[in-house]
C-alpha cells in the first residue's frame, strides 16, 4: 500500500537518523526480501559503511552509501521501517543496527517488500530508467509531458496511473483522489482527455501527494510511520474507499468497480462514464 506520500514520509523522519551512522549489523530473517542476493554477502557489502543520505525515488528508498554503493528499499504492500521498536515486535524481516546503538527494523507481515544492492551511480540510474518514469514532483512533469506520456494510449486512465513506468510513486489511493478532483472517470481512455483535463489533472496528482505528506500518509491497512503513528490522509479521502457513501461534490453514491484488478471508486455524475465500443457488455455500460 505505501506510495509516494508514505514512503516521502518515511524518508523525511529517518534520513536525520541515519545521516553520517554507520551500519554494524545487516540481520536479515527473511531470505526472500534480498532473493536472489545471498543475504550474508548483501550484509558483507554494506556493514561497516557510513550512510550519506536516504532518498526517494518514485517507491523506493535508497540508502546511499560510502563508494557508490545503494542499498535499495521497496515497501510493497504491507512493509513499515520503524526505529528502535520493542524486541518482540512481530513479522520483523530484516534489522539495521547502526553505530550509536539504534535498531531499524523492517517489518512486513505479508512478506512482499524487497531490498536490492545496486554498486555504482551510474548501475542505479540503468536500474531505475528500466523500472520508473518522471517524478511527479520534477520540474519537467508538465502537462504536455503528461498528454505526450498518453498519446494513443487506449487502456483506463486508471492503468496509466498506475504504470510506474510513466509516472513513478503514484498508486491506488491517490490516482482515486486525483481522477475524482479532474471529474475523469477510471476507464476513460487514457489518450482521449482533453486539453484543459491534463492540465487538471496533473494538478490534481500534486495536489493529492502533496496532501498525503502533509498527513504523513494514509493508514488504512499495516502502514505506520517511523515511530509506528498512523497518517491521517485516509481522513481527508472525497472519493477511495467511499463506496455506498454520497459524493462530498454532488451527493451521488459513490461506487465501487473493478480497473486492473485494483478497487477503484468513483462519482458517476462527477466523473461521467465513458462511451465504451459497442462490443461492450451491459454490465460495463452501467459503470
Amino acid at each position: 500500500m505505501p506510495e509516494l506520500p508514505e514512503v516521502e514520509t518515511v524518508r523525511r523522519q529517518l534520513e536525520p537518523q541515519l545521516r553520517d551512522a554507520t551500519i554494524t549489523e545487516l540481520e536479515i530473517r527473511d531470505p526472500r526480501w534480498c532473493a536472489p542476493l545471498d543475504p550474508r554477502a548483501l550484509a558483507d557489502v554494506v556493514v561497516g559503511r557510513r550512510v550519506h543520505a536516504l532518498r526517494r525515488r518514485g517507491k523506493y528508498l535508497d540508502w546511499v552509501l560510502d563508494e557508490e554503493i545503494h542499498l535499495l528499499m521497496h515497501l510493497r504492500m504491507t512493509g513499515t521501517l520503524l526505529l528502535d521498536p520493542p524486541a518482540d515486535t512481530p513479522y520483523t524481516r530484516v534489522e539495521i543496527t547502526l553505530d550509536a546503538g539504534r535498531r531499524l527494523r523492517f517489518v512486513d507481515p505479508r512478506r512482499f517488500g524487497t531490498g536490492w544492492l545496486v554498486a555504482g551511480d551510474e548501475a542505479l540510474e540503468h536500474y531505475y530508467a528500466a523500472r520508473l518514469g518522471i517524478e511527479p514532483f520534477d520540474d519537467g512533469f508538465t502537462p504536455a509531458l503528461l498528454r505526450a506520456l498518453a498519446r494513443g494510449r487506449r487502456g483506463p486512465i486508471k492503468g496509466f496511473l498506475l504504470d510506474q513506468r510513466m509516472i513513478a510513486g503514484i498508486g491506488n489511493i491517490y490516482a482515486d483522489e486525483a481522477l475524482f478532483r479532474t471529474g475523469v472517470h477510471p476507464l476513460r481512455a487514457a489518450g482521449a482527455l482533453r486539453p484543459a483535463q491534463y492540465v487538471r489533472l496533473r494538478e490534481a496528482i500534486l495536489e493529492v501527494l502533496a496532501a498525503g505528506i502533509d498527513a504523513h500518509g494514509a493508514s488504512i491497512d499495516d502502514f505506520r510511520d517511523l515511530d509506528g503513528a498512523r497518517g491521517s490522509f485516509q481522513d481527508r479521502f472525497l472519493v477511495h474507499l467511499r463506496a455506498g457513501e454520497p459524493c462530498v461534490a454532488c451527493g451521488t453514491t459513490i461506487r465501487k468497480l473493478s480497473v486492473g484488478g485494483r478497487g477503484t471508486y468513483v462519482c458517476v455524475r462527477c466523473q461521467p462514464v465513458p462511451r465504451l465500443p459497442r462490443s461492450a457488455g451491459a454490465g460495463d455500460r452501467r459503470r
